[in-house]
């Protein structure tokens, strides 16, 4: 008896929906069939198999990124209900109804829900987010690392680069070129590596110039907001006092 009550009923889905990078703004609303344990992903690909809205028209199917369905690839965030998070995690039995779907505000919508966010990418590169090797051949083992600092890092290396903490970051907008809290705490991760760190002084020059850690206002959006639950807020703690540390030694060295 429950399967077939499950079966008539419909969620109510309410996209914020764009055509193109250009394009204007509309809302759209779907009667989805409702399954046990659907997420919102399962939700949208009923509405891809039958892109037909709560009017009876048929509409162009709604578009949207995923990868893992498991909330490691990052790449399904949007924000549901006014909150952002990832689609793949969000059930929508325990959504309030209609269920309403936009695309991030602080990346560029390619459409509807789809953004892209190159400009994560771009940070990293700004702060040399990376392990540099000598060849492509093996090295041998590494230098060593302390269990502690394992325990750490890991926590750190755990972000998937989904772009949750710069979207409920204040500081991350149109009027700053702050670079937001993924970027600066990855610069701490690989400062903290044995090899990585000896790359620091690059990545310090970034961490205090104009994009930098100076732009964060310690709201500590970023923490409640991560999947991860990474704690940004030490993270940016640290990352900021070793800045002004690093500041002051270049301003007396004149380097």
């Amino acid at each position: 008896m429950r399967e077939s009550h499950d079966a008539e009923k419909k969620i109510m889905i309410r996209v914020k929906r764009q055509d193109g990078p250009d394009e204007g703004v509309y809302w759209e609303e779907f009667a989805v069939p409702y399954r046990r344990n659907m997420n919102v992903i399962a939700a949208l690909m009923e509405i891809q198999r039958n892109p037909v809205n709560s009017k009876g028209q048929k509409v162009r199917a709604v578009v949207w990124e995923s990868n893992c369905l498991e909330e490691v690839c990052g790449a399904c965030s949007m924000i549901i209900n006014g909150k952002v998070r990832q689609a793949c995690s969000a059930l929508v039995e325990r959504l309030v109804q209609p269920i309403v779907l936009e695309p991030m505000s602080k990346f560029p919508v390619q459409r509807d829900l789809h953004v892209n966010r190159q400009r994560l990418f771009d940070g990293l590169k700004k702060i040399n987010g990376w392990i540099p090797i000598d060849g492509t051949y093996a090295l041998g083992s590494g230098p060593l690392i302390s269990q502690e600092e394992q325990q750490e890092a890991y926590k750190y290396s755990t972000c998937m680069t989904c772009g949750c903490c710069l979207e409920a970051c204040p500081n991350v907008n149109e009027r700053s070129f702050y670079m937001g809290p993924q970027t600066m705490m990855q610069a701490k991760y690989f400062n903290m590596h044995p090899t990585g760190g000896k790359h620091k002084k690059e990545r310090m020059n970034a961490v205090i110039g104009p994009e930098g850690i100076v732009n964060c206002g310690n709201s500590q959006n970023c923490v409640k907001s991560c999947p991860k639950e990474i704690p940004l807020a030490a993270a940016l703690a640290e990352l900021n006092r070793e800045a002004n540390v690093y500041a002051l030694r270049k301003w007396f060295m004149g380097n």
